[in-house]
């Protein structure tokens, strides 16, 4: 019986071991010499201490083939999941399980798009692409086993294409603008159900505004209609989760110009806010090459930055002359078109592959685009991202503009989802403009309307009238995902779904605070947790259990010492937090669960819902209250208990308040997708785990899984004092020594330098 136990044990030892080897074998190799058949010159690819890929090449054709190499060494799957998962392909890696996924994104047809696009790009970008791809594809040739992605998976590796860059972009798409999509169906359905008067109650403007020009929107004090019994009895038997915290908007950036920092250039600050996972979706990078033609003639470029894996191009950095950063946009970019019956369409099948049995799919399409079925009526989506100029490289040309004014006019028409544009030069100057695929349509509607209100024409042709702001007369640039266009500009671009103005208000003010700023005082913004939006909701939660003062005096204390922040010990946060959305579902699920049976969702509209949440519990409406409440003091301690009772069950084995602190409830928590599928692999593949610090509503921006995807901080000409800060390495592979660099500064809020640091390795790529 020992010898069998001596013999299991060497044989776990065998296999344990021969899955570390596999594992090491399958490492990419970060020095050395290598032929790489497609360069024009050599190549050098050196790695930091951080694993920064510094690129020093000839020319950005081949620049773009060393970024490509060092995207396939270090991230391919992750490359590998955004061109399936916008190109509805997840299920050829993952089986069936993925299909209803790839049913829903083929619906668009983005891999017949991309290929439309790719051959209308000029020449010039089309070599980039080449190029990139080229270098993908021989880091592929020079492993000696699969990542353990495919190893643990099963799947195949297929080699990348051109077109799969641009497919990278489109999953930008879908991750930044697929609520907007979404968000006019569900109200057009509300529309549908409950009337024009419930519709213009949950799509109030936001009290809170924050406009560049200081602008307002009109806001009123409207009656809440009444809800039917039906509806209420329809939620109490279907209750509904947190559904309406399910979608987080983040983003900030603000910039000064020159007249606001000592050494008179003008000062970026850029925290682009999304979902966190492993590897996290940026790579540090810095582009050296030289740079032919142009006003300044031939000359040496540095650009450094973060890129997206998949796509040659910086997406966010700094050439020493300028810098640039960006939040989404939030216009209305989407138009749904109500079908008559006498509409011609036609059918088209959609082979969906998997490792399972696949499926086939039937689309219908329309002249105005692909069709839908909602209620008893079919509806077309005119998106922009299905046009012609939805996707190029023109934010390529920023890494070659010396000055703001040349910057603006490269990217006049840059294919990307539609961006608050913010960009700095060593002059001092600072503008913010809309940046990205903004169609000349001009008649944005929050419902769907008639094929006669269609603008066929506009939706063809890119916007010419953008407006820009520059060097205004305060110094002072900011954006955060809500309103920064004028009162009239707004009606033209329409609203796609802004965030509640909190987090931008909250920067615009502390700016206004200081006449002068370093790099130091831009980080303390970023990681302002201060709760000034939850005070209202503090004070009715306090409100509330000081009429049961008996049962609720613990919470009671933690609420008068919640520290008025979203800070880790704090557990009088998380019970404001968690109540007002605890209330908002409650009052919303009769709308809410209607919805669901057709696969929508309220929380593409929830930043409206605040203002009704409020007027429901200023009205206090019979209707809304459900039938075996007395009054609404009840009815709030109820929710309240229910919550509380979650809460402990949730995070306190004990029961004790004192767990809930904000630190345990939100921790940050950033997975590798496998770990949520294999639990005994977390160890190995997540990132440690972190008291949780920053919430929803202020510019600290965090949950368990989304927050801050990289901070940037740089004035240009000044880059050794800048700040470049990512919540995850540079690596996908375990093993490596860069799977976790520059965590550790981000979990505890220490600056990481922006410029690369001593180089560690050095690879050298030679033409055949």
């Amino acid at each position: 019986m020992l010898k069998a136990i001596k013999w299991a044990l060497l044989l776990v030892f065998v296999v344990c071991a021969s899955l570390y080897f596999a594992f090491r074998a399958s490492l990419p190799e970060l020095s050395g010499n290598t032929i790489a058949p497609g360069l024009e010159q050599a190549v050098d690819i050196e790695r930091d201490t951080l694993g920064t890929a510094i690129i020093r090449a000839q020319s950005r054709r081949d620049a773009a083939f060393g970024l490509g190499y060092a995207h396939g060494q270090d991230r391919f799957f992750q490359m590998d999941l955004l061109r399936r998962n916008s190109a509805g392909e997840l299920a050829e890696l993952f089986g069936d399980g993925a299909l209803t996924l790839d049913e829903r994104h083929r619906f668009h047809q983005f891999r017949k798009r991309a290929r439309a696009l790719l051959s209308r790009l000029p020449a010039k970008d089309r070599a980039v692409l080449e190029a990139y791809s080229l270098g993908v594809n021989q880091a592929l040739s020079q492993q000696t086993l699969p990542s353990f992605e495919y190893l643990l998976s099963g799947g195949e590796i297929t080699p990348w294409q051109p077109e799969d860059s641009l497919l990278t972009i489109f999953s930008m798409y879908l991750d930044l603008q697929g609520n907007t999509v979404e968000r006019e169906l569900v109200l057009e359905r509300i529309k549908q159900l409950y009337g024009n008067e419930m519709l213009a109650f949950v799509s109030q403007n936001d009290p809170i505004q924050a406009a560049l020009d200081g602008s307002t929107l009109p806001t009123q004090a409207m009656v809440a209609p009444t809800l039917s019994a039906t509806a209420l009895d329809r939620a109490q038997q279907s209750p509904i989760g947190s559904e309406l915290d399910a979608f987080v908007k983040g983003s900030n950036n603000w910039a000064v110009t020159g007249q606001l920092t000592q050494s008179g250039h003008a000062m970026l600050s850029d925290d682009m806010h999304l979902g966190l996972a492993v590897p996290i979706i940026w790579y540090r990078a810095q582009l050296n090459y030289r740079h032919q033609g142009g006003e300044t003639g031939e000359r040496d470029i540095q650009v450094t930055g973060v890129s997206l894996p998949g796509a040659p191009v910086i997406v966010v950095g700094t050439n020493g002359r300028i810098a640039w950063g960006f939040t989404n946009g939030y216009i209305d970019t989407a138009d749904w078109i109500e079908l008559d019956g006498n509409e011609e369409t036609e059918i088209v099948t959609e082979q969906l592959k998997s490792k399972g049995t696949g499926k086939e799919m039937a689309l219908k399409l329309s002249r105005f685009g692909p069709v839908k079925r909602l209620g008893d009526k079919d509806y077309a989506l005119s998106w922009v991202a299905h046009g012609d100029f939805a996707i190029n490289l023109n934010l390529m040309h920023l890494e070659t503009a010396t000055h703001v004014d040349e910057g603006l006019k490269l990217t006049r028409h840059t294919g990307i989802p539609v961006q608050n544009m913010l960009i700095v030069d060593e002059a001092g100057n600072a503008a913010w403009r809309l940046t990205g695929a903004i169609s000349a349509r001009d008649n944005p509607t929050q419902t769907a309307q008639s094929a006669d209100g269609w603008q066929a024409d506009r939706w063809a042709v890119p916007a010419e009238d953008v407006p820009v702001v520059s060097n205004p007369a305060n110094q002072r640039l900011w954006s955060a995902n809500s309103r920064v266009l004028s009162v009239s500009d707004t009606q033209r671009f329409g609203d796609g779904g802004y965030a509640i103005a909190s987090r931008a208000a909250q920067i615009r003010d502390t700016l206004q605070t200081k006449d002068s700023f370093d790099e130091r005082d831009f980080l303390a913004m970023q990681l302002d947790n201060r709760a000034l939006f939850l005070a209202p909701w503090h004070q009715l939660l306090t409100d509330t259990l000081e009429k049961q003062q008996d049962e609720f005096a613990d919470d009671l204390k933690a609420l008068a010492s919640w520290g008025g922040c979203a800070c880790s010990d704090s557990v009088g946060y998380p019970l404001v937090n968690s109540f007002r959305i605890r209330v908002m579902d409650s009052l919303f699920a009769p709308l809410q669960t209607r919805l669901a049976e057709e696969g929508l969702s309220l929380s593409k509209i929830k930043g409206n819902l605040e203002v009704s949440v409020w007027q429901l519990l200023r009205q206090q409406p019979e209707s809304w209250l459900p039938e075996k409440m007395a009054d609404w003091d009840s009815y709030l301690l109820q929710i309240y208990r229910h919550n509380r009772a979650e809460l402990l069950s949730r995070h306190s084995q004990a029961g004790k308040l004192a767990d809930l602190n904000w630190g345990k409830v939100n921790a940050l928590k950033i997975q590798h997708p496998f770990s949520k599928q294999i639990p005994l692999l977390a160890p190995l593949l997540d990132m440690p785990q972190v008291p949780g610090f920053g919430g929803h509503f202020e510019p600290a921006v965090q949950s368990s899984g989304f927050g801050a995807s990289q901070r940037l901080i740089v004035q240009p000409g000044r880059e050794s004092n800048g700040i470049l800060m990512v919540p995850g390495g540079q690596s996908g592979h375990p093993l490596s020594p860069y799977y976790r660099s520059g965590f550790d500064d981000y979990a505890n809020h220490r600056p990481t330098p922006l410029l690369p640091g001593e180089v560690k390795h050095m690879l050298r790529l030679s033409p055949q």
